[in-house]
């Protein structure tokens, strides 16, 4: 490759005292390399039915696509060619990834994130599987500036288990799990494969509820955080909200696409917390990518206030039915006396329940400090690089006992939202040029946070990569 002078974010690096961590990068597939590599494999029906399930969405009506429960599609690649090569080249990547002022990358799916989401039990977990043997063999050689998180399918303990496995025996060091599965209605038939209309309407009929993995799941999911645990694999969630009841426009891609990424992550972050899963597996992390952190400041301040005012013995002091109903009918009567024609009984409020239930019992919350360490300890959130919000979590005067809400630096590299290469950087940049974090804050987001993050379960997870001294530094603090 010809020498290139040096771009503007690798001209920030070098003038930073300490490593960039890309906490979420992408891949872009090349998929008939994929393709050849499922079928040399075993897998050529599982790949034959996902290429049956492709269908011209975009070019029916409105009135079809909501018959059909289609949602418009879009492109995740970049328009440009250099960087669509150099994001679908391991050998590419490696090579200019200083150019984006980088040192190194923590690298997920583009396709690949949509098999989390397959319905059939046997086509999700080959592909998956095959997913990610294919990616272990692409970027075996790259592992001292790359590492590249392995798919985890969700939809029964059993499978993410086996992936967990298997990813540990192909050296990955990090679990991609979607934020949440569908999980359809009881007795519902699917269509022949071969009609894929009949197929996107039933989907749509079935999907009726989603699963969370944590409070009100189909599943006990505790043997798959126990197992992420014992092998030493944190997990990051990079799931769609696109779909959901407020994005669901048969029409405009942009209405469902904003706040998407955000809406899936808290969902997930308030069932595992609410569902225990961080009081009973203190040491699991998780990661919400790319839905920023604001929507971890506003979950933590919404459970935090919420426990104050409804939790453990506030919520029995809201109880309706410590209303004293004869002095309620005097005070009303004072008031109005045409009220009089109407019994206490009737003028007191109705339909309280009996007990009132603690919500955030199964969460073991005692204390606002609980709520602090088992909400801002477990749970990361990945920012793009453009996202001015990132301060929220900087901020100590917004959060309850000045906790922060741990914050890192994600690219969103080979996307359509990030137009060059080199622009993730120079943009988070910005950040410290607007006065909204300071240096040293703008190293933990770029640095301390992401090491933290994917250290914690794996003081090894650095070893030998080309920021191994300066990540060691970090976990020892």
């Amino acid at each position: 490759m010809a020498a290139r002078s040096a771009s503007r974010s690798a001209l920030i690096r070098e003038q930073l005292g300490h490593p960039v961590l890309d906490g979420d990068g992408h891949i872009v597939e090349l998929f008939p390399v994929f393709s050849d590599f499922v079928r040399d494999h075993g897998g050529g029906p599982a790949l034959d039915s996902i290429s049956r399930g492709r269908g011209p969405s975009d070019d029916m009506t409105p009135d079809e696509r909501r018959r059909g429960g289609l949602l418009p599609s879009s492109w995740h690649v970049p328009s440009s060619t250099e960087y669509y090569a150099t994001v679908s080249s391991p050998a590419r990547y490696y090579e200019r990834l200083g150019e984006a002022g980088i040192d190194f990358a923590v690298l997920y799916p583009t396709m690949g994130i949509a098999m989390l989401q397959v319905l059939e039990d046997e086509v999700r977990t080959t592909l998956c599987r095959l997913y990610n043997e294919f990616m272990a063999d692409q970027y075996r050689a790259y592992g001292d500036r790359f590492t590249v998180a392995a798919l985890i399918p969700m939809n029964s303990p059993e499978e993410a288990i086996r992936a967990l496995e298997q990813a540990k025996i192909l050296g990955s060091k990090v679990g991609l799990i979607a934020s949440h599965v569908h999980r359809g209605v009881p007795g519902q038939t699917w269509p022949p494969d071969d009609d894929w209309a009949a197929q996107r309407i039933a989907e749509w009929e079935v999907n009726g509820w989603i699963d969370t993995f944590g409070i009100d799941s189909a599943y006990d999911y505790d043997p798959v955080w126990a197992k992420a645990v014992e092998l030493k694999i944190p997990l990051a969630a990079h799931t769609a909200g696109i779909g959901f009841s407020d994005r669901a426009s048969v029409t405009n891609f942009v209405y469902n696409q904003i706040g998407h990424f955000a809406a899936s992550g808290a969902a997930l972050a308030k069932s595992l917390f609410l569902g225990g899963v961080t009081r009973r597996f203190p040491e699991l992390r998780v990661a919400l990518l790319e839905g920023g952190a604001a929507v971890g400041v506003e979950t933590f301040l919404g459970l935090a206030s919420t426990w104050q005012k409804r939790g453990g013995r506030a919520i029995r002091a809201l109880n309706p039915d410590n209303i004293d109903a004869q002095l309620l009918y005097k005070l009303l009567i004072e008031s109005d006396p045409r009220l009089s024609r109407y019994s206490a009984e009737q003028l007191k409020w109705h339909g309280s329940m009996k007990i009132p239930h603690d919500d955030f019992e199964m969460a073991g919350i005692n204390t606002l400090e609980d709520v602090r360490d088992l909400f801002c300890t477990p749970f990361y959130w990945g920012c793009e690089a453009d996202d001015p919000l990132v301060g929220l979590a900087f901020d100590s005067r917004i959060t309850p006992m000045g906790a922060r809400v741990p914050a890192f630096f994600a690219s969103d590299l080979g996307h359509w939202d990030v137009p060059e290469f080199d622009e993730p950087l120079r943009e988070a940049y910005e950040l410290v040029e607007r006065q909204i974090l300071g240096e040293s804050e703008f190293e933990d987001f770029v640095f301390t946070n992401p090491v933290r993050f994917y250290a914690s379960m794996n003081p090894d997870f650095f070893a030998g990569t080309s920021i191994d001294a300066a990540a060691a530094n970090i976990s020892a603090r």
